[in-house]
């Protein structure tokens, strides 16, 4: 922890992770989302963004459509991807090309827990800020490094570019997703090879600030999006390993359990699952069922058009109310497919605050996906809005650094600091603060 923290807070203290200091320079979603997550939790994150000091900005993050607020002049607006991604952070507009720059870094080193980035392998160490530089400032340092394919290996695959995409792909979870042949493999609805990398990077850093705060010394942590998605595909390579088999795709289908499947109700999709014995007795008595050879899960998975007409045809003659009601009263998992709009509905969603309201400084007031997991004693909470760029130049330097305000200015005429405003109109008039379940 750092020991300064109390002395120059700038974040309110709040959930479990009070008092860690984060340097955050990555970009786009997988290595920001991992300083997020840990910001949402108490820690001190300082955004490190280069030039230019204005759109487009060197973290496209800030301008992916779409836009709030909504009609926005160019320049004043902001992606509601930065808005829910970036809440919590401060906003440090810094050139580490010039030298004037890296020293400010260095400063920041010496002031930190941790530091996550996300360029490509090499490029810090062109700006003369490599592992052994950064950690001889500060030995306890936790070094995070998210990159596509890792900072070692292959050199062709190491400095090849990567998205969200390109890590379902090569990682092999895009090619168990889908209808089989002739069918292309889908793509996951969302960024979650960025997401989960993110959140294996923030488990990560943690892992170190722990090690560095048991034997006082950091170490340099390799985050590969491939490899971390890899690791989550079950027994993936056992199959192939141990029995030769490749795995493919099965749609809405498992390969292994059944039922466990997305069916067609009468006003909508639900699921069904029922993968384990006592899953399958009750659905079985719920859907009136007495072939006992049905019982062996793999007599049923091979039969499975013994079972799948009478799910689709139950299923087809109810609404997804009363198929979830059914479930709850049999005891069997059944599930409407939800959409955000029924979410927004839900009680049990709004209940347990999984949707929060709060202040950006440049969208205004937002509503937005909440807190998660919960903290019986130190909650995690959103305290700011996501920043605009530069916005946190001087308390960082001021406050932090101890920097005075003639030399703040002066690396602010020299281009080393920048920062891109928001018109005051835009602004909010009072800070809205929201802690986990409030």
């Amino acid at each position: 922890m750092s020991t300064d923290a109390g002395a120059d807070r700038i974040v309110p203290p709040f959930g479990p992770l009070e008092g860690v200091r984060v340097l955050d320079s990555a970009r786009v979603v997988a290595g920001p989302w991992a300083s997020t997550y840990l910001g949402e939790f108490g820690a001190e994150i300082i955004h490190i963004e280069g030039p230019p000091f204005e759109p487009p900005y060197s973290d496209p993050a800030r301008t992916l459509p779409p836009l709030l607020p909504a009609g926005a002049a160019p320049g004043q607006g902001v992606s509601e991807s930065w808005v829910q991604y970036s809440r919590n952070k401060l906003s440090l507009g810094l050139d580490l090309k010039r030298p004037e720059g890296r020293a400010v870094f260095m400063d920041l080193v010496r002031r930190a827990d941790i530091w996550i980035e996300s360029s490509r392998p090499g490029t810090y160490d062109g700006l003369g800020l490599s592992d052994a530089t950064v950690r001889s400032a500060n030995p306890r340092l936790t070094v995070v490094h998210v990159s596509g394919f890792g900072q070692t290996g292959r050199p062709e695959r190491i400095s090849a570019p990567s998205f969200d995409l390109i890590g379902q792909a090569y990682s092999g979870f895009l090619s168990l997703q889908g209808n089989p042949e002739p069918d292309p493999p889908m793509r996951s609805g969302t960024a979650l090879n960025d997401t989960v990398t993110g959140l294996s990077a923030a488990t990560a850093a943690l892992m170190g600030y722990v090690h560095a705060q048991r034997t006082g010394m950091g170490q340099v942590v390799d985050v590969a999006q491939y490899e971390v998605f890899f690791t989550l595909l079950e027994n993936l390579a056992l199959d192939y390993f141990m029995r030769g088999v490749v795995r493919g795709r099965h749609g809405n289908a498992h390969p292994r359990l059944h039922p466990y499947n997305v069916v067609r109700a009468m006003d909508g999709w639900v699921v069904v699952a029922a993968p384990t014995p006592p899953s399958w007795a009750r659905l079985r008595d719920l859907l009136g069922l007495t072939d006992r050879q049905l019982d062996d899960p793999g007599f049923r998975i091979a039969h499975r058009d013994l079972v799948d007409p009478v799910i689709d045809r139950f299923c087809a003659s109810r609404t997804v109310e009363e198929l979830e009601r059914i479930g709850r009263d049999h005891d069997t998992a059944i599930s409407r497919v939800y959409r955000i709009d029924e979410l927004a509905r839900d009680p049990h969603f709004n209940e347990r605050g999984m949707f929060l309201e709060w202040t950006d400084p440049v969208a205004g007031p937002v509503k937005g996906a909440g807190v998660a997991p919960r903290f019986q004693t130190t909650p995690g909470g959103v305290w700011r809005g996501a920043p605009w760029l530069g916005q946190d130049n001087e308390a960082v330097l001021g406050r932090l650094l101890g920097y005075s305000s003639e030399r703040i200015h002066s690396l602010r005429r020299a281009g080393v600091l920048g920062e891109h405003r928001v018109s005051p109109a835009a602004a909010p008039r009072s800070p809205f603060y929201s802690r986990e379940g409030q």
